[in-house]
């Protein structure tokens, strides 16, 4: 902060900002202004006189050849031009101390921020419970969490690491590792087996409630659960009335009384061993499809070096594989 206040008050005494150096330095203090919203703050923020900010941006404006603020008693403001200018200028710096960042993180100790992308569910239950160890393994370390159900584009959200679960092979223009297996049980509560039924074998369960994850189709859509023993395939082609795109929603219908549900073991582990719900077909590898989903990360190649995201694959891994073994 000194070296940024001592050269805003040598560049303000120059007629023009010519060089990189004295642009550089006026785009920094025109985002100051524009946060501020005038002058005086923006200079106090800076450390410096408000005479020197206010040279400083006459003179960027001098050299761009359009007003960049528009000046009131009350408030400095962005003129359309200002914005428009601002919105580019700054992809630039985050571009930029992206660039210094990579420099810092390439090193043996991670340092500086890291933003990760991870599922509502999975985070609640099995991530969220890990973040504190990890922090206060890596003091240096700032952690910025994207909670999203959806497969965010990393380079344009700037995810350094995505947590994931599906299958690893369908990101293949990013560099993956699996974390932990991602086994499933067929589940339902105790009043909806009193009820309908028990189903003795997975074929029985064409004749049931069957409450189903939302993969993109509608209702009418065909949805077949794979069940796996000893080598052997069996596929069940599965109804009901209830779709929805979060696990939450089908485990609470589940423990209600709704149906029979296809739920990841971290989800519905503590409510079978309470003894509200009960688990069916455990001789089988029961799936919601034909391929075997997993929980693992993905990075963009232009992390592969980056210390932060190693040290927090290698911090996860273990908890996440542990986390299943109970």
């Amino acid at each position: 902060m000194a070296k940024m206040q001592s050269d805003v008050a040598f560049f303000a005494t120059k007629q023009s900002v010519g060089s990189p150096m004295d642009k550089f330095l006026a785009v920094k203090t025109l985002l100051e202004v524009a946060d501020a919203g005038g002058f005086s703050k923006a200079a106090q923020r800076l450390g410096v006189a408000t005479s020197s900010v206010t040279r400083l941006m006459d003179s960027l404006e001098a050299s761009l050849g359009t007003a960049l603020l528009t000046r009131t008693p009350r408030k400095v403001s962005l003129t359309d031009a200002g914005i428009a200018y601002v919105e580019q200028v700054s992809k630039v710096l985050d571009d930029l101390a992206e660039a210094d960042e990579s420099v810092f993180d390439s090193g043996a100790s991670p340092v500086g921020a890291l933003r990760i992308a991870v599922p509502s569910t999975y985070s609640r239950l099995c991530l969220a419970q890990h973040l504190a160890a990890f922090l206060a393994e890596h003091p240096r370390v700032f952690l910025d969490v994207v909670v999203s159900d959806h497969f965010v584009d990393l380079a344009v959200e700037r995810i350094d690491v995505a947590v994931r679960i599906g299958f690893a092979e369908r990101d293949a223009n990013l560099i993956v590792r699996k974390l932990a297996d991602n086994p499933r049980h067929v589940v339902a509560s105790h009043a909806y087996l009193q009820r309908c039924g028990t189903p003795g074998t997975p074929a029985e369960l064409t004749g049931h409630e069957c409450l189903r994850f939302a993969y993109g189709g509608g209702h009418r859509s065909r949805q077949v659960w794979s069940f796996h023993r000893d080598g052997e395939q069996q596929r069940v082609e599965v109804r009901g009335h209830l779709l929805s795109n979060s696990p939450d929603v089908l485990l609470e219908a589940a423990l209600a009384g709704s149906g029979i549900a296809l739920l990841p073991q971290w989800q519905v582990e503590a409510e079978v061993r309470a003894g509200r719900l009960m688990r069916l077909f455990e001789q089988f590898d029961a799936r919601p499809h034909a391929g075997d989903a997993v929980v693992y990360a993905a990075y963009l190649p232009n992390r592969r070096q980056s210390s932060k995201v190693r040290a927090l694959l290698q911090f996860l891994e273990p908890r996440l594989r542990a986390s299943l073994e109970g």
